[in-house]
Protein backbone atom coordinates (compact mmCIF):
# COMPACT_ATOMS: atom_id res chain seq x y z
CA UNK A 1 0.00 0.00 0.00
CA UNK A 2 1.49 3.34 -1.05
CA UNK A 3 2.11 5.84 1.71
CA UNK A 4 0.23 9.08 1.13
CA UNK A 5 2.20 12.34 1.12
CA UNK A 6 1.48 14.38 4.25
CA UNK A 7 -0.54 17.59 4.08
CA UNK A 8 2.51 19.56 5.20
CA UNK A 9 4.73 18.42 2.31
CA UNK A 10 1.85 18.79 -0.13
CA UNK A 11 1.28 22.39 0.98
CA UNK A 12 5.01 23.15 0.87
CA UNK A 13 5.38 21.86 -2.68
CA UNK A 14 2.19 23.53 -3.95
CA UNK A 15 2.90 26.78 -2.10
CA UNK A 16 6.44 27.33 -3.32
CA UNK A 17 5.56 26.10 -6.83
CA UNK A 18 2.77 28.68 -6.87
CA UNK A 19 5.33 31.27 -5.74
CA UNK A 20 7.49 30.47 -8.80
CA UNK A 21 4.52 30.47 -11.21
CA UNK A 22 3.21 33.77 -9.82
CA UNK A 23 6.52 35.59 -10.18
CA UNK A 24 7.01 34.22 -13.70
CA UNK A 25 3.55 35.53 -14.60
CA UNK A 26 4.34 38.98 -13.22
CA UNK A 27 7.74 38.94 -14.93
CA UNK A 28 6.24 38.09 -18.31
CA UNK A 29 3.33 40.53 -18.09
CA UNK A 30 4.65 43.49 -16.13
CA UNK A 31 8.41 43.56 -16.73
CA UNK A 32 9.98 46.76 -18.01
CA UNK A 33 13.31 45.18 -18.89
CA UNK A 34 14.89 41.73 -19.13
CA UNK A 35 16.62 40.62 -15.94
CA UNK A 36 19.63 38.36 -16.43
CA UNK A 37 19.44 34.98 -14.66
CA UNK A 38 15.86 35.72 -13.52
CA UNK A 39 14.66 32.12 -13.73
CA UNK A 40 17.73 30.66 -12.06
CA UNK A 41 17.51 33.16 -9.19
CA UNK A 42 13.77 32.62 -8.81
CA UNK A 43 14.15 28.83 -8.50
CA UNK A 44 17.08 29.33 -6.11
CA UNK A 45 15.06 31.70 -3.90
CA UNK A 46 12.04 29.36 -3.89
CA UNK A 47 14.24 26.38 -3.03
CA UNK A 48 15.89 28.37 -0.25
CA UNK A 49 12.46 29.46 1.01
CA UNK A 50 11.36 25.81 1.01
CA UNK A 51 14.38 24.85 3.13
CA UNK A 52 14.21 27.86 5.50
CA UNK A 53 10.50 27.39 6.23
CA UNK A 54 11.06 23.68 6.86
CA UNK A 55 13.80 24.53 9.38
CA UNK A 56 11.44 27.09 10.91
CA UNK A 57 8.76 24.38 11.23
CA UNK A 58 11.26 22.11 13.01
CA UNK A 59 12.01 24.98 15.41
CA UNK A 60 8.28 25.48 16.06
CA UNK A 61 7.81 21.77 16.71
CA UNK A 62 10.85 21.45 18.96
CA UNK A 63 9.67 24.20 21.30
CA UNK A 64 5.97 23.25 20.89
CA UNK A 65 4.97 26.80 20.04
CA UNK A 66 1.59 25.73 18.60
CA UNK A 67 0.68 24.42 22.08
CA UNK A 68 1.19 27.84 23.69
CA UNK A 69 -1.79 30.07 24.59
CA UNK A 70 -3.12 32.05 21.62
CA UNK A 71 -1.95 35.44 22.97
CA UNK A 72 1.59 34.05 23.30
CA UNK A 73 1.41 32.50 19.83
CA UNK A 74 0.93 35.96 18.29
CA UNK A 75 4.19 37.14 19.86
CA UNK A 76 6.02 33.99 18.73
CA UNK A 77 4.71 34.37 15.16
CA UNK A 78 6.11 37.90 14.94
CA UNK A 79 9.46 37.00 16.56
CA UNK A 80 10.20 33.88 14.52
CA UNK A 81 9.03 35.62 11.35
CA UNK A 82 11.56 38.40 11.95
CA UNK A 83 14.36 35.96 12.87
CA UNK A 84 13.87 33.61 9.93
CA UNK A 85 13.30 36.49 7.50
CA UNK A 86 16.72 37.86 8.47
CA UNK A 87 18.19 34.37 8.03
CA UNK A 88 16.52 34.14 4.63
CA UNK A 89 17.73 37.62 3.62
CA UNK A 90 21.31 36.95 4.71
CA UNK A 91 21.45 33.57 2.96
CA UNK A 92 19.87 34.89 -0.23
CA UNK A 93 22.28 37.84 -0.36
CA UNK A 94 25.22 35.45 -0.01
CA UNK A 95 23.73 33.14 -2.63
CA UNK A 96 23.36 36.01 -5.14
CA UNK A 97 27.01 36.98 -4.63
CA UNK A 98 28.21 33.39 -4.91
CA UNK A 99 26.19 32.59 -8.06
CA UNK A 100 26.90 36.06 -9.50
CA UNK A 101 23.20 36.77 -10.11
CA UNK A 102 23.54 40.42 -9.05
CA UNK A 103 22.93 43.31 -11.40
CA UNK A 104 25.40 46.18 -11.68
CA UNK A 105 23.22 48.32 -9.43
CA UNK A 106 23.02 45.59 -6.77
CA UNK A 107 26.82 45.21 -6.70
CA UNK A 108 27.12 48.83 -5.62
CA UNK A 109 25.13 48.17 -2.43
CA UNK A 110 26.75 47.01 0.79
CA UNK A 111 26.00 43.47 1.98
CA UNK A 112 23.90 44.79 4.90
CA UNK A 113 21.80 46.92 2.56
CA UNK A 114 21.27 43.95 0.23
CA UNK A 115 20.30 41.71 3.17
CA UNK A 116 17.80 44.30 4.54
CA UNK A 117 16.31 44.86 1.07
CA UNK A 118 15.73 41.14 0.53
CA UNK A 119 14.44 40.64 4.10
CA UNK A 120 11.89 43.45 3.76
CA UNK A 121 10.71 41.97 0.47
CA UNK A 122 10.16 38.48 1.94
CA UNK A 123 8.92 39.29 5.47
CA UNK A 124 5.31 39.25 4.25
CA UNK A 125 5.74 35.77 2.73
CA UNK A 126 7.29 34.35 5.89
CA UNK A 127 4.68 35.83 8.24
CA UNK A 128 1.84 34.61 6.00
CA UNK A 129 3.41 31.12 6.06
CA UNK A 130 3.46 31.25 9.87
CA UNK A 131 -0.10 32.53 10.11
CA UNK A 132 -1.34 29.68 7.91
CA UNK A 133 0.70 27.09 9.83
CA UNK A 134 -0.42 28.26 13.28
CA UNK A 135 -4.03 28.75 12.15
CA UNK A 136 -4.13 25.22 10.74
CA UNK A 137 -2.90 23.70 14.00
CA UNK A 138 -5.30 25.86 16.01
CA UNK A 139 -8.23 24.61 13.94
CA UNK A 140 -7.04 20.99 14.23
CA UNK A 141 -6.63 21.32 18.02
CA UNK A 142 -10.04 22.97 18.40
CA UNK A 143 -11.70 20.29 16.29
CA UNK A 144 -9.90 17.53 18.21
CA UNK A 145 -10.96 19.10 21.51
CA UNK A 146 -14.58 19.15 20.30
CA UNK A 147 -14.36 15.51 19.20
CA UNK A 148 -12.80 14.55 22.55
CA UNK A 149 -15.58 16.39 24.34
CA UNK A 150 -18.23 14.56 22.31
CA UNK A 151 -16.53 11.22 22.94
CA UNK A 152 -16.27 12.01 26.65
CA UNK A 153 -19.94 13.02 26.85
CA UNK A 154 -20.88 9.82 25.01
CA UNK A 155 -18.75 7.75 27.39
CA UNK A 156 -20.25 9.48 30.43
CA UNK A 157 -23.77 8.82 29.12
CA UNK A 158 -22.87 5.20 28.52
CA UNK A 159 -21.41 4.84 32.00
CA UNK A 160 -24.43 6.58 33.51
CA UNK A 161 -26.75 4.17 31.71
CA UNK A 162 -24.74 1.18 32.90
CA UNK A 163 -24.76 2.57 36.44
CA UNK A 164 -28.51 3.09 36.38
CA UNK A 165 -29.11 -0.38 35.01
CA UNK A 166 -26.85 -1.78 37.72
CA UNK A 167 -28.88 -0.04 40.42
CA UNK A 168 -31.41 -2.86 40.40
CA UNK A 169 -29.43 -5.85 41.54
CA UNK A 170 -30.37 -9.00 39.58
CA UNK A 171 -30.29 -10.99 42.84
CA UNK A 172 -32.97 -8.67 44.23
CA UNK A 173 -35.20 -9.34 41.22
CA UNK A 174 -34.75 -13.11 41.57
CA UNK A 175 -35.44 -12.93 45.31
CA UNK A 176 -38.51 -10.75 44.74
CA UNK A 177 -39.89 -13.15 42.11
CA UNK A 178 -39.32 -16.12 44.40
CA UNK A 179 -41.08 -14.28 47.23
CA UNK A 180 -44.01 -13.41 44.96
CA UNK A 181 -44.26 -17.01 43.79
CA UNK A 182 -44.47 -18.16 47.42
CA UNK A 183 -47.26 -15.63 48.07
CA UNK A 184 -49.44 -16.61 45.11
CA UNK A 185 -51.20 -19.43 46.97
CA UNK A 186 -51.14 -18.20 50.54
CA UNK A 187 -51.81 -14.49 49.96
CA UNK A 188 -52.89 -13.68 46.37
CA UNK A 189 -53.70 -10.02 47.16
CA UNK A 190 -50.25 -9.41 48.59
CA UNK A 191 -48.72 -11.18 45.58
CA UNK A 192 -50.57 -8.82 43.22
CA UNK A 193 -49.38 -5.81 45.21
CA UNK A 194 -45.83 -7.15 45.16
CA UNK A 195 -45.94 -7.47 41.37
CA UNK A 196 -47.09 -3.84 41.16
CA UNK A 197 -44.24 -2.76 43.48
CA UNK A 198 -41.65 -4.63 41.41
CA UNK A 199 -43.11 -3.16 38.22
CA UNK A 200 -42.83 0.37 39.66
CA UNK A 201 -39.17 -0.17 40.54
CA UNK A 202 -38.25 -1.58 37.13
CA UNK A 203 -40.14 1.21 35.34
CA UNK A 204 -38.33 3.88 37.36
CA UNK A 205 -35.00 2.20 36.64
CA UNK A 206 -35.64 2.25 32.89
CA UNK A 207 -36.79 5.89 32.91
CA UNK A 208 -34.07 7.17 35.24
CA UNK A 209 -31.57 7.99 32.47
CA UNK A 210 -34.08 10.39 30.87
CA UNK A 211 -34.02 12.93 33.72
CA UNK A 212 -31.35 14.40 35.96
CA UNK A 213 -33.56 14.83 39.02
CA UNK A 214 -36.98 13.74 40.28
CA UNK A 215 -39.10 15.01 43.19
CA UNK A 216 -38.09 13.30 46.43
CA UNK A 217 -41.67 12.07 46.82
CA UNK A 218 -41.29 9.92 43.70
CA UNK A 219 -37.93 8.56 44.82
CA UNK A 220 -39.37 7.80 48.26
CA UNK A 221 -42.20 5.85 46.62
CA UNK A 222 -39.64 3.62 44.86
CA UNK A 223 -37.76 3.09 48.13
CA UNK A 224 -41.00 2.10 49.90
CA UNK A 225 -41.83 -0.37 47.11
CA UNK A 226 -38.31 -1.81 47.34
CA UNK A 227 -38.42 -2.22 51.12
CA UNK A 228 -41.92 -3.69 50.96
CA UNK A 229 -40.60 -6.40 48.62
CA UNK A 230 -37.60 -7.03 50.85
CA UNK A 231 -39.92 -7.30 53.85
CA UNK A 232 -41.60 -10.28 52.19
CA UNK A 233 -38.23 -12.04 52.19
CA UNK A 234 -36.97 -10.99 55.61
CA UNK A 235 -40.35 -10.74 57.40
CA UNK A 236 -39.86 -9.89 61.09
CA UNK A 237 -36.06 -9.78 60.67
CA UNK A 238 -36.45 -6.44 58.88
CA UNK A 239 -37.63 -3.40 60.78
CA UNK A 240 -38.39 -0.31 58.63
CA UNK A 241 -38.75 3.25 59.91
CA UNK A 242 -39.40 6.52 58.07
CA UNK A 243 -38.76 10.01 59.43
CA UNK A 244 -39.87 12.26 56.61
CA UNK A 245 -40.41 16.01 56.75
CA UNK A 246 -43.30 16.55 54.32
CA UNK A 247 -41.80 19.88 53.22
CA UNK A 248 -38.94 17.92 51.62
CA UNK A 249 -41.16 15.88 49.31
CA UNK A 250 -40.91 18.33 46.43
CA UNK A 251 -37.12 18.70 46.65
CA UNK A 252 -35.15 17.51 43.57
CA UNK A 253 -32.98 14.41 44.02
CA UNK A 254 -31.05 12.25 41.51
CA UNK A 255 -33.22 9.29 40.43
CA UNK A 256 -32.46 5.89 42.01
CA UNK A 257 -29.77 7.39 44.29
CA UNK A 258 -31.60 6.85 47.57
CA UNK A 259 -32.74 3.42 46.36
CA UNK A 260 -29.09 2.48 45.77
CA UNK A 261 -28.17 3.40 49.35
CA UNK A 262 -31.14 1.48 50.77
CA UNK A 263 -30.26 -1.56 48.64
CA UNK A 264 -26.69 -1.34 49.92
CA UNK A 265 -28.02 -1.21 53.50
CA UNK A 266 -30.06 -4.38 52.94
CA UNK A 267 -27.33 -6.31 51.13
CA UNK A 268 -24.37 -5.46 53.35
CA UNK A 269 -26.21 -4.71 56.56
CA UNK A 270 -29.44 -6.57 57.23
CA UNK A 271 -28.60 -9.50 54.95
CA UNK A 272 -25.48 -10.31 56.96
CA UNK A 273 -27.16 -10.19 60.39
CA UNK A 274 -28.60 -13.45 61.68
CA UNK A 275 -31.25 -11.57 63.61
CA UNK A 276 -31.83 -9.00 60.87
CA UNK A 277 -32.01 -5.37 61.88
CA UNK A 278 -33.24 -1.86 61.23
CA UNK A 279 -33.38 0.35 58.14
CA UNK A 280 -34.35 3.94 58.87
CA UNK A 281 -34.86 6.52 56.12
CA UNK A 282 -34.67 10.17 57.17
CA UNK A 283 -35.42 13.28 55.11
CA UNK A 284 -35.16 16.72 56.66
CA UNK A 285 -33.80 20.22 56.20
CA UNK A 286 -30.51 21.04 57.89
CA UNK A 287 -29.58 24.70 57.57
CA UNK A 288 -29.48 25.33 53.80
CA UNK A 289 -29.34 21.65 52.87
CA UNK A 290 -31.79 18.86 52.14
CA UNK A 291 -30.44 16.05 54.30
CA UNK A 292 -31.11 12.42 53.35
CA UNK A 293 -29.96 9.72 55.76
CA UNK A 294 -30.11 5.93 55.53
CA UNK A 295 -29.32 4.18 58.82
CA UNK A 296 -28.95 0.43 58.97
CA UNK A 297 -27.83 -2.26 61.34
CA UNK A 298 -24.42 -3.54 60.29
CA UNK A 299 -20.70 -2.91 60.20
CA UNK A 300 -18.52 -0.94 57.80
CA UNK A 301 -15.26 -2.60 58.85
CA UNK A 302 -13.42 0.57 57.87
CA UNK A 303 -14.13 0.27 54.14
CA UNK A 304 -16.83 0.12 51.49
CA UNK A 305 -17.33 -3.33 50.06
CA UNK A 306 -15.57 -3.77 46.72
CA UNK A 307 -18.60 -5.20 44.96
CA UNK A 308 -20.69 -2.06 45.40
CA UNK A 309 -17.92 0.50 45.74
CA UNK A 310 -18.57 2.02 42.32
CA UNK A 311 -22.21 2.74 43.14
CA UNK A 312 -21.35 4.46 46.42
CA UNK A 313 -18.38 6.42 45.13
CA UNK A 314 -20.28 7.50 42.01
CA UNK A 315 -22.99 8.90 44.30
CA UNK A 316 -20.70 11.74 45.37
CA UNK A 317 -19.69 12.47 41.78
CA UNK A 318 -23.32 12.58 40.61
CA UNK A 319 -24.21 14.96 43.44
CA UNK A 320 -21.38 17.35 42.66
CA UNK A 321 -22.11 17.32 38.92
CA UNK A 322 -25.76 18.17 39.54
CA UNK A 323 -25.58 20.45 42.59
CA UNK A 324 -21.96 21.69 42.77
CA UNK A 325 -19.20 21.35 45.32
CA UNK A 326 -21.48 22.10 48.26
CA UNK A 327 -23.32 18.80 47.81
CA UNK A 328 -21.80 15.95 49.76
CA UNK A 329 -22.08 12.25 50.49
CA UNK A 330 -20.46 10.19 53.23
CA UNK A 331 -20.91 6.76 54.74
CA UNK A 332 -19.61 5.93 58.21
CA UNK A 333 -20.05 3.80 61.32
CA UNK A 334 -22.04 5.81 63.90
CA UNK A 335 -22.50 3.19 66.58
CA UNK A 336 -21.31 -0.23 67.59
CA UNK A 337 -23.71 -1.83 65.10
CA UNK A 338 -25.10 1.08 63.09
CA UNK A 339 -23.98 2.42 59.68
CA UNK A 340 -25.03 5.82 58.38
CA UNK A 341 -25.11 6.98 54.75
CA UNK A 342 -25.73 10.74 54.56
CA UNK A 343 -26.47 12.95 51.55
CA UNK A 344 -26.47 16.75 51.68
CA UNK A 345 -28.05 18.62 48.76
CA UNK A 346 -27.96 22.44 48.81
CA UNK A 347 -31.40 24.05 48.82
CA UNK A 348 -32.05 27.10 46.66
CA UNK A 349 -33.11 30.07 48.78
CA UNK A 350 -36.20 31.63 47.18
Amino acid sequence: MKKRISYYWLCQIIGWSAYIVLFIFFYLTLRTRIQPSFYQMLVSEASLGFIITHIMRAFIQKYKLVDKPVNEQVIYIILISIIFTLIYGTTTAKLEEWLEFESEKQRQLTFVNKMIRISLGYFFIIIVWNLIYFAYHYIVKTRQAQLDKIRLESLVKELELKTIKAHINPHFIFNALNSIRALIDENPNRARNAITELSNILRSSMQAEKVETVPFEKELGIVKDYLALEYIRFEDRLKIEYQIDEDTLDQPVPPMMLQTLVENAIKHGIGKQIGGGLVRVISDFKENFHELVVLNTGYLNGHVQDGDGFGLFSTKNRLQLLFGEKANFEIKQVGSDLVEARILIPVEIK
